[in-house]
């Protein structure tokens, strides 16, 4: 508790409540780390499917060092995601608690998200300069990023691609079967589109992006599933709308990608450009509100500033960008959009989707 005086019991008080909060902020930041942890060993997966057991039967199922586990344990027991037996130290994971933090629960589990937190701390150093003398941080120094996208699209789009996201455009699923030219713009490592080019073997898929790295990998899986009707890439969208060609593509994608752009207008207007008459274009991006004040009512707002903070920020001013941010929010979103030529822009909100917007785009 700070020492002070304070001049009446409210203001005692809400200095103790401030107090209080702080502790358990900074309780759940390491409890982040650890869940994040948990995750990558897989230790809520096997948890769920053991009785009460100790921390050697935990760490001999698996395959960990015991002492670690054991260690890791405590600081679930402490942050009250694992519970114990009284006196006999038997760990077990309670499944109303399982059923947000294994991968089996698909989009609830939380899990997956917790793993920004270490990899933008490993960029603090270099964010502390860019505080004190601007500039960014290249997308090279997050050496996880693409790999923790990956996982939480496979579970909140890749999962939900032909139930809930497809569907969002009247008649696209028929049109893909008959066949047509889709463009994912900003594709990563490439499963979202790989998937479809499985899914429909009439259309031909392309995708960009501007890292070969993610892009060996797209092309790899592309292999694995026998698709070959799909071509990756490599390029820099920044002149995106003078190199695309007129009239391209019957349908174009964009996966919470064009605020890291150096020049996202320019994006936005190769898109236009790119996308015949008839064409669509579909836009998914953080469910910001471009007002701050609205933005605190938001389920997870404090984490998507941070990531917006520590990576969209600085990678966009790395390239001598315009550093929209993520959370540049859905009036921006419609005023980048009408720049950018495009005239029809309906906002969809998926239920299962507590971070997203889905613009549904024509000329």
């Amino acid at each position: 508790m700070p020492s002070g005086e304070y001049n009446s019991g409210a203001e005692q008080s809400k200095v103790k409540t401030f107090a209080d909060d702080m502790l358990t902020t900074l309780n759940h930041g390491a409890l982040c780390l650890m869940i994040s942890i948990g995750h990558r060993c897989e230790l809520f997966d096997i948890m769920s499917k053991m009785a009460p057991a100790t921390s050697v039967e935990i760490a001999s199922r698996a395959g960990l060092n015991e002492r670690y586990v054991r260690e890791w344990l405590g600081a679930m027991v402490m942050g009250r995601i694992v519970e114990v037996t009284p006196g006999a130290l038997h760990f077990f994971l309670p499944p109303e608690h399982a059923a947000f933090l294994i991968r089996d629960a698909s989009i609830d589990n939380l899990a997956v998200f917790s793993q920004y937190i270490p990899m933008l701390g490993a960029v603090e150093d270099d964010m502390v300069e860019c505080f004190r003398k601007g500039g960014g941080v290249p997308y090279s120094k997050y050496t996880r990023f693409h790999e923790i996208m990956a996982e939480e699209s496979g579970q909140s789009v890749l999962l939900l691609l032909e139930t809930h996201i497809l569907p969002l455009i009247p008649g696209l699923r028929e049109r893909l079967s008959n066949g047509i030219r889709m463009l994912d713009v900003g594709c990563g490592q490439g499963h979202i589109i790989n998937k479809l080019a499985s899914l429909y073997p009439r259309s031909l898929f392309f995708g960009i992006d501007f890292s070969n790295e993610t892009l060996a990998h797209a092309r790899e899986e592309a292999s694995l599933l026998g698709c070959k009707n799909i071509q990756f890439i490599a390029s820099d969208l920044s002149d995106f709308d003078t190199t695309v060609e007129n009239d391209s593509y019957d349908f174009i994608t964009s996966f919470d990608a064009i605020h890291d752009q150096s020049k996202p207008l320019n994006v936005l207007k190769g898109i236009n450009r790119a996308l015949k008459a008839d064409g669509v274009y579909l836009m998914q991006e953080n469910s910001g509100t471009s007002d701050l004040e609205k933005d605190v009512e938001h389920h997870i707002g404090t984490l998507l500033y941070t990531i917006s903070c520590l990576h969209c920020l600085p990678v966009s001013l790395a390239q001598d960008g315009e550093g929209l941010g993520a959370m540049w929010g859905e009036e921006n979103i419609r005023q980048y959009l009408h720049k950018a030529g495009f005239l029809t822009v309906i906002k969809h909100h998926l239920a299962h989707d507590i971070q997203n917007y889905w613009y549904v785009v024509s000329k």
